[in-house]
C-alpha cells in the first residue's frame, strides 16, 4: 500500500443535492488553494492535503453536466416542482443525469498526481471500480466504447443498459463529481430524460437485475474495497 494514498471516507447518507455540491466545492477549493502553496515550499515544510471519498444518496433530483442539452430533459420546470424534482446545472463533465434514492453516488477528491493519473485513465479506474463491485454481486458488466458509464450487454445495440453513470471535473489534476450506481433505484424516473443524452438505451438497476432489493451497505463494502484496490490506497473510514 502506497503511503502518500490516504483516503478519508465519509458517508453523508440521505442529503440534498445542493448541500452536498456546496460541501464537494469547499473540499475541492481547499486542496487545490493547499497544492497551489505547497509548491512555493520547501518538501519538509508542506502541509499534508487529505484526499476524500464522500458516498450519498440524494432526494429526487436532475443534474445536468457542463456541456449537456436541456433538451435531453423531458418534462418542464414546472412539472419537476409539482413531482418534488430539483434539477441543477453543474460543471462536471456529461450530459443528463438522474439521482434519487436508493442509488449509491460517490464523489471522490482526488489529486489525481498522487496516483499517476491523467482524466482519462482516471474515469476507466472509476468504471473498473463499479465493474469489479458488480461482478462481486454475480452482475457481468462492461464498458461501451464512445460512452462512459458502466452497462450491460454494450455488445447488442438493443439490449444495452446502463447501470452506473460516471461524470467528473478535474482541475489543477484535483477531482470532484464522481459515479451513480443504481443499487435500489426508481428507473421510472428516467422516464423524464434522455438518459446521458442517449436516446436509444436503457437504465438498470442492481434490484432488476437480481430480481431483489440489495442492502446499501453490503454493496457499499464492497465499493469500498474495489476502490482501494484499485487505487493501490488506504481508505480510512473512522473520521
Amino acid at each position: 500500500m502506497n503511503e502518500g494514498r490516504k483516503i478519508l471516507y465519509k458517508d453523508l447518507g440521505l442529503i440534498d443535492y445542493k448541500e452536498a455540491w456546496d460541501y464537494q466545492l469547499t473540499l475541492f477549493n481547499e486542496k487545490i488553494e493547499m497544492k497551489i502553496a505547497n509548491r512555493e515550499l520547501p518538501y519538509c515544510e508542506q502541509v499534508p492535503a487529505y484526499d476524500y471519498l464522500l458516498f450519498c444518496e440524494h432526494p429526487h433530483v436532475y443534474t445536468l453536466g457542463k456541456s449537456g442539452k436541456t433538451s435531453n430533459l423531458l418534462i418542464d420546470q414546472k412539472s419537476l416542482a409539482a413531482k418534488g424534482i430539483d434539477f441543477y446545472h453543474i460543471e462536471r463533465g456529461g450530459d443528463i443525469t438522474y439521482h434519487g434514492p436508493g442509488q449509491i453516488v460517490g464523489y471522490p477528491l482526488l489529486d489525481l498526481e498522487k496516483y499517476g493519473l491523467g482524466l482519462k485513465k482516471y474515469i476507466d479506474t472509476l468504471e473498473q471500480v463499479i465493474i469489479e463491485t458488480l461482478q462481486a454481486f454475480s452482475i457481468r458488466t462492461e464498458r461501451l466504447p464512445g460512452a462512459t458509464g458502466v452497462w450491460l450487454d454494450a455488445k447488442h445495440p438493443d439490449k444495452a443498459r446502463k447501470i452506473c453513470a460516471i461524470g467528473v471535473k478535474v482541475s489543477r489534476y484535483v477531482s470532484m463529481h464522481g459515479f451513480a450506481l443504481n443499487v435500489n433505484t426508481g428507473l421510472a424516473y428516467y422516464d423524464y430524460m434522455n438518459p446521458c443524452g442517449f436516446k436509444d438505451k436503457g437504465v438498470t438497476s442492481m434490484q432488476k437485475e437480481l430480481g431483489r432489493e440489495v442492502p446499501l451497505d453490503e454493496v457499499k463494502k464492497m465499493l469500498l474495497r474495489k476502490f482501494s484496490e484499485a487505487f493501490n490506497t488506504e481508505i480510512i473510514t473512522n473520521i
